[in-house]
């Protein structure tokens, strides 16, 4: 009998020793801002045998991914991408959104006293639950071209976030980390990030990911660490693109040089079975149309001037006052010191806004915020994007095809609703080749990381890993 229970504890702790080898010792999260997949199509002829082509023909393929929340844009889908949930838990809404207390913008990393930090992501990231399980042991960095890319995927505990100035084509990162003051990064920060070697943002951020893992041994010990590291697959002026067969070609052909390089210089200095990539795409699409060429129903839709008539329909109804505190993007905030001060019924106030709104020309929906919070899954997509915190109390869903235009601060934005695929790749770590057809949304890819690295998904992470 004692001979029996032996075996047992020794079979038990044999294939505990071998599950815990299998725990890939790097995570590298490539996310390509923009990616698609009929341009990777298109332009998979051109491409090297070891970029695109290799990780599409040897990882596990999710062929159709997309984002469960709308609208999506770089910060938000960033931020979902670390937290494995939506901007209702998160709380990163968008890049840029109003904040209530002063009515001005505020940018999504905004910090009175590190300038930039995580402080308005609520929920922990992957990377913060690794650094929680190794008790502070594991190594992680995020690298991208703007601050919020780097700071989002990187989270609270992480070693650093890095990132190129703009103006000044440098490295920089944030003290907001204890251990951005590394001797190894304090050589590089204010270096030149584009320079004769790296022309391209996307090589420099190349560069720097495979500079960082060699100098902070990433990936060396039994102990898991992980790098996000944010790319590009937009035209490189701001220009609207013409003609996507030849100005997006050498975009796609450039990011699968990059990735080739990437993959291959990771490989040799980790090995492949030890490390896991994972690489996915933001799912949005800058590119604007003008219907009005070819006589597409198309029109603009004034935020301005609707909030202003708003105001004027409240204050016949319920008596003169400035009801619409401000109005940003689509969305409208409410004055809810007056409305209380008067004593009316915020309910009531929202039925009259929608009322009104949905009657506009260029107007397909109206979600308000009582609508959205008591909302029983029929309109999941477009609560799941909504925070509470950070969103106005009026949501307009512009008519396809519509512009929404704001005269005071000339911002306008061109209304789609088209789903643009993309794909979700895991590759290395010995995982078997599999093309999965099957749609997935991309807050699976944080709960799938953490059962491959053995630890608990982000804390407000309520998806199923995907294997």
């Amino acid at each position: 009998m004692n001979r029996y229970l032996a075996f047992l504890i020794a079979a038990f702790t044999t294939a505990e020793i071998q599950a815990f080898q299998l725990a890939p010792r790097l995570v590298v999260n490539i996310t390509v801002d923009q990616l698609r997949s009929d341009y990777l199509e298109a332009f998979s002829p051109l491409f090297t045998l070891n970029g695109f082509k290799k990780l599409l023909r040897e990882g596990k393929v999710y062929e159709t991914a997309s984002y469960p929340f709308t609208p999506v844009d770089r910060s938000s889908a960033l931020a979902t991408l670390s937290t494995g949930t939506t901007p209702f838990y998160h709380g990163i809404i968008s890049t840029n959104w109003l904040d209530r207390k002063t009515l001005r913008p505020t940018y999504c990393i905004s910090d009175d006293q590190f300038i930039y930090s995580p402080g308005n992501l609520k929920t922990s990231t992957l990377g913060d639950e690794m650094k929680v399980s190794s008790h502070g042991a594991s190594i992680v960095y995020a690298i991208a071209s703007m601050p919020d890319a780097a700071i989002l995927s990187a989270g609270h505990a992480a070693n650093n976030a890095i990132w190129i100035d703009h103006e000044s084509k440098r490295w920089k990162g944030t003290s907001f980390y204890s251990n951005s003051s590394e001797k190894w990064f304090n050589s590089l920060s204010g270096k030149l990030a584009i320079d004769k070697q790296h022309p391209s943002k996307n090589d420099a951020l190349a560069a720097m990911a495979v500079t960082t893992i060699k100098a902070a041994a990433m990936g060396a010990d039994e102990i898991t660490d992980l790098l996000h590291i944010t790319l590009s697959a937009s035209a490189p002026t701001e220009a609207p693109v013409l003609n996507w067969q030849t100005e997006m070609e050498s975009v796609y052909m450039q990011l699968d040089n990059t990735l080739s390089k990437l993959i291959n210089e990771i490989e040799l200095q980790v090995g492949k079975e030890r490390v896991l990539f994972v690489l996915t795409s933001t799912g949005r699409d800058d590119e604007a149309e003008d219907y009005q060429n070819y006589k597409i129903p198309t029109g603009t839709f004034y935020i301005n001037r609707t909030s202003k008539l708003l105001n004027v329909y409240l204050s016949a109804i319920y008596g003169q006052g400035q009801y619409v505190s401000a109005y940003y993007h689509n969305q409208i905030y409410l004055n809810h010191k007056l409305i209380e001060q008067k004593k009316l019924s915020l309910h009531n106030i929202l039925n009259s806004c929608q009322e009104l709104l949905i009657q506009n020309a260029g107007v397909s929906d109206v979600y308000t915020l009582e609508r959205l919070l008591s909302d029983n899954g029929t309109l999941h997509k477009v609560r799941n994007g909504f925070n509470p915190a950070n969103s106005g109390d009026i949501i307009i869903e512009i008519a396809p095809g519509w512009k929404l235009y704001n005269e005071d601060t000339q911002e306008t934005s061109t209304s789609r609703f088209a789903f643009i695929p993309f794909p979700i790749i895991f590759y290395g770590n010995g995982l078997k080749h599999e093309n999965i057809l099957t749609p997935v949304t991309v807050d699976h890819i944080a709960p799938t990381i953490a059962k491959s690295i053995r630890i608990r998904a982000p804390n407000a992470c309520s998806k199923s890993p995907l294997f």
